[in-house]
Order: C-alpha cells, then sequence, then structure tokens
C-alpha cells in the first residue's frame, strides 16, 4: 500500500473541505494510505476530513520545518511516506522541504518559494524573457510614489504575498495612493506594479511525468475596480485555436523556466494585443470551484487521483484528458446591508444543471461592501454541454435570487453581471 501525506488538510471554509473530502476519497480509491497532518485549530473545524483520513497529527505547517522535523520523527519510527501533497497554497512550501527531505517526488523547495513571491516570480520570467509588468518592491508609500512617478499607469497595489484579493486594489492616480496603501492586512513591504489591460484567465493543469499538461483555460470574471474580487469563470475558455495555442504554448514554456515539474499548477494571465503577459503562478490547483467545473468538462476525470497516480507510479484510470463540454461559476455579490429575505434559492438547488450550489449568508446577516472573495454571498455551479451555455445558465440562476436588503442601494453594482 502507498502511503500520503496530506499537509494542511482543509481550512474551515467550504471550498476548503470538499477538496479535501474529495482528494481523501480519491486516494483512497486507489487503495492510497493517508496522513493529515494540520494545525489544532483547523483540524477541530475540519472534522469531516479528519474522519477521511486513515491517520491525523496535529503539526503546524507554517513554519515549514515543524512539518519536516515531524516527518523525519515519523520516518524514524518506521512509517514510510511515498508521495507529500498539500491543497492549501500555505502548505505548498512544507510539502516542498518534507519530500526533498524525506526522497520523495516534489518540486524543488526554492522553485516554490520563488512562485509564492509574487516579485520573485516577475523578475524570474522577466529575466527569461517574458512579458511582465513593471514592479516595485516598497518598504512604504514613499517608495510607492517615487515608483508611480516612473512610469504612466494605471497601476496595482498588492501584498507581496496573499490570496483571496486581499488588499489588492487599483490606483489611477498619486492621490488613490494612500487609500490603496491603507487597504493592505499589515505594514509588511508590498507591491506596485503597473495595471495590465486585456481579458483575465487562468489555465488549470497537472505534471505528468514531469511534463505540464494543461487541462483546460479558464476564462475569468472580475468586479468592476477598485477592487479585483472574482465573481465568475467560465471554463473551457471560449477561446481562438490561435489564443488558445498562444496561451498554452506560453504557460508550458514558463512553467519549465520556473523549475516546476510536479503536482498541479494554477496560473493567471491577461491576453493582450501583444499576446499573453503571465500573471501568479500557483503550484496548486485553482479555487473558486474550478475543480469541480474540470472534473464535469472532462468526464470521469478525478483530478486529485490524476495527481496521486503519477506522483506514485499508479496505473493510470484516464484514457482522455481534453474537455468535452462546458461549466461554469458564478458568486452571489447582493448589494451591502442587512438582509432580511432571501428569495428564489431552493429554485436554484431544484435545477438539474446544478453541480454545486451554498449561500455564505441567511436572514440576519450583514453583507459587507465587496473588496475581497470572502465577501461574495453564495455562489453557483452548473454543467452544461458547452461553455457559453452554462455561462448563460449561471449568470440567469444567479439573478433569479432576491435578496431582501435594508440600508443598501438599490441597484446592484454596476457593471458585474458582463462577462468580459
Amino acid at each position: 500500500m502507498k502511503n500520503l501525506l496530506f499537509v494542511g488538510g482543509a481550512r474551515p471554509v467550504p471550498i476548503s473541505t470538499v477538496m479535501a473530502e474529495q482528494a481523501l476519497a480519491q486516494a483512497r480509491a486507489r487503495g492510497i494510505r493517508t496522513h493529515v497532518v494540520n494545525r489544532p485549530d483547523a483540524l477541530a473545524g475540519t472534522p469531516t476530513v479528519s474522519a477521511a483520513a486513515d491517520a491525523v497529527s496535529a503539526v503546524d505547517f507554517v513554519p515549514p520545518e515543524q512539518t519536516v522535523a515531524w516527518a523525519r520523527s515519523r520516518a524514524a519510527d518506521g512509517e514510510r511516506f511515498d508521495a507529500v501533497f498539500a491543497l492549501q497554497e500555505m502548505a505548498q512550501v512544507a510539502v516542498a522541504e518534507v519530500a526533498r527531505a524525506l526522497g520523495a517526488p516534489g518540486n524543488e523547495p526554492e522553485a516554490v518559494r520563488r512562485i509564492r513571491t509574487k516579485d520573485l516570480c516577475r523578475a524570474a520570467l522577466a529575466e527569461a524573457g517574458f512579458a511582465q509588468p513593471a514592479v516595485r518592491l516598497c518598504a512604504d508609500a514613499g517608495a510607492a510614489e517615487e515608483f508611480l512617478a516612473g512610469s504612466p499607469g494605471p497601476w496595482v497595489v498588492k501584498p507581496r504575498d496573499a490570496m483571496g484579493s486581499i488588499g489588492v486594489s487599483l490606483v489611477r492616480a498619486a492621490a488613490d495612493l494612500p487609500g490603496a496603501v491603507a487597504a493592505l492586512p499589515n505594514d509588511a513591504p508590498f507591491l506596485v506594479e503597473e495595471f495590465v489591460e486585456g481579458p483575465e484567465f487562468s489555465v488549470e493543469g497537472v505534471f505528468l511525468g514531469g511534463e505540464p499538461r494543461i487541462l483546460a483555460v479558464t476564462a475569468k470574471e472580475k468586479a468592476p475596480p477598485p477592487f479585483f474580487v472574482e465573481v465568475g469563470h467560465v471554463l473551457p475558455a471560449e477561446l481562438s485555436e490561435t489564443d488558445h495555442d498562444r496561451i498554452q504554448d506560453r504557460v508550458t514554456a514558463a512553467l519549465s523556466t520556473l523549475g516546476l515539474r510536479t503536482g498541479a499548477f494554477h496560473v493567471e494571465l491577461w491576453l493582450t494585443a501583444d499576446g499573453p503577459v503571465l500573471g501568479e503562478v500557483h503550484g496548486r490547483f485553482g479555487g473558486d470551484w474550478i475543480h469541480t467545473m474540470l472534473q464535469h468538462a472532462i468526464p470521469d476525470l478525478e483530478v486529485f487521483g490524476l495527481v496521486f497516480e503519477d506522483m506514485l507510479g499508479l496505473p493510470g484510470t484516464h484514457t482522455s484528458l481534453v474537455p468535452t463540454r462546458g461549466a461554469a461559476v458564478r458568486y452571489l455579490v447582493p448589494p451591502p446591508g442587512w438582509v432580511t429575505a432571501i428569495e428564489g434559492w431552493e429554485e436554484v438547488l431544484a435545477h438539474p444543471a446544478v453541480l454545486h450550489a451554498q449561500l455564505l449568508v441567511a436572514p440576519g446577516d450583514t453583507i459587507k461592501p465587496l473588496r475581497q472573495s470572502s465577501d461574495r454571498a453564495g455562489f453557483v455551479v452548473v454543467g452544461a454541454d458547452d461553455p457559453a451555455l452554462a455561462r448563460k445558465l449561471a449568470a440567469e440562476l444567479v439573478d433569479s435570487v432576491r435578496f431582501v436588503v435594508q440600508d443598501a442601494p438599490a441597484d446592484r453594482l454596476p457593471g458585474l453581471w458582463s462577462l468580459t
């Protein structure tokens, strides 16, 4: 029996627990024994994940050396780990460090640290000849002002190491900078980079035999600036063959340049008049229910099982990795205020095209203005025969839900529901 160390398990939020439960189920279906390690508070908040694992231990994966020390101790006591895996962004460095310490398949820790540090990743890609927006690591607002003075703008202010659109905002003029800096989650050095014009996409894939294999390109929709919260995705993206091939070539070349070779990847990019410009690179599966959309668009696909088979040298169970159907996710973003009622949700749940849907607020809750991913009020994931139909169905279902909100604008945020 093969043994898998699952670092970080899940966070106590719906998508994280669902992904972890599916990963554990797909491991069990392949005869893989699983051992989940996570921080004590996270284990307490994710009991269904712990119940699905063969073994569970309380270990803090941040800093990664604690997980390395724990794994070495278990190995000295005779426990064997044939592969190391994580879903969480913040656990990726620990996975790489443990894999190297145990001689298991994995990415080099230096490569993982590079992609997790946004400015270092940009510098590595730019040095290799990839088009990249200019970026500056700034210790304070004064350094950011100097960067703005030397480039035409607009610009984006963002944390150096964060996720979920936390602290990311658009700056159109120097007068906007103080507000953007104030929106950052802490006082750590932050990034200011040139804003890139063009529709946004992400590329989902896995490494098979050390080579990147793209499963799908996903069209991304965001709320209007100044914030950059994702409010919808369609998979596969409705692209011309030429654009699809240009994206695929650019992403696979970048992954090779960055030294990644194991696990999954989720690469964000803009499609500009001059071609694809790469954004952030992640050595994990994408969030926002992209794994659910992938497993509908590619019939019989088990995305986590695909990674486990490659890492452990198990016989492959997938004959085709090409999307033949479409899927979409749409987020519910009602106006801010106090919720007194939600109407039409039961009809959404009953729709046969819905793959997964969940409300994240209830009557009595207060909806905050949309500034980061956690401010979204719910979501609907649909599957269809093609991406255009999936996009249409998702929009119709979300628009059919009515939030009765007090002390809020009468209309939804402008432009929120039109796909770019």
